[in-house]
């Protein structure tokens, strides 16, 4: 195992370098992330296949869900969207304009779908 010098954290160099460096966070976006961190500590537990596969999962069950168990697809699909729109939310100062973009297509989508599914036009 080698050492890394003093003030290096990592891939990105030294502390004061990086892809955040020099931006300004308001209080809101830090207050985000500091409320997000033992979530995501949480799931950063877990292997990545694991987490790929119970959101598939969710969403592949909240779609197929009709009839009396409506309910079930609507709460399944919601929880996808809600957690979808939370790493976006997260992941929003440091991505690009085009992933912005596509990002919020896709939790905009999500959204929609659920809310055909609650009023049982899906």
């Amino acid at each position: 195992m080698t050492r890394q010098p003093p003030g290096v954290r990592g891939p990105s160099g030294p502390s004061g370098s990086g892809p955040d460096r020099g931006k300004q966070n308001n209080g809101s976006d830090s207050a985000l992330h500091r409320v997000s961190m033992p979530i995501m500590r949480a799931v950063t537990r877990f292997p990545r296949w694991l987490l790929l596969i119970f959101t598939g999962l969710a969403l592949f069950l909240g779609l197929i869900q009709t009839g009396s168990l409506t309910w079930l697809g609507v709460l399944l699909l919601g929880l996808v969207t809600v957690f979808f729109g939370w790493l976006l939310a997260l992941s929003w100062p440091v991505i690009p304009a085009s992933g912005k973009v596509l990002r919020v297509i896709v939790v905009a989508a999500l959204a929609g779908i659920t809310l055909l599914k609650a009023t049982g036009r899906l």
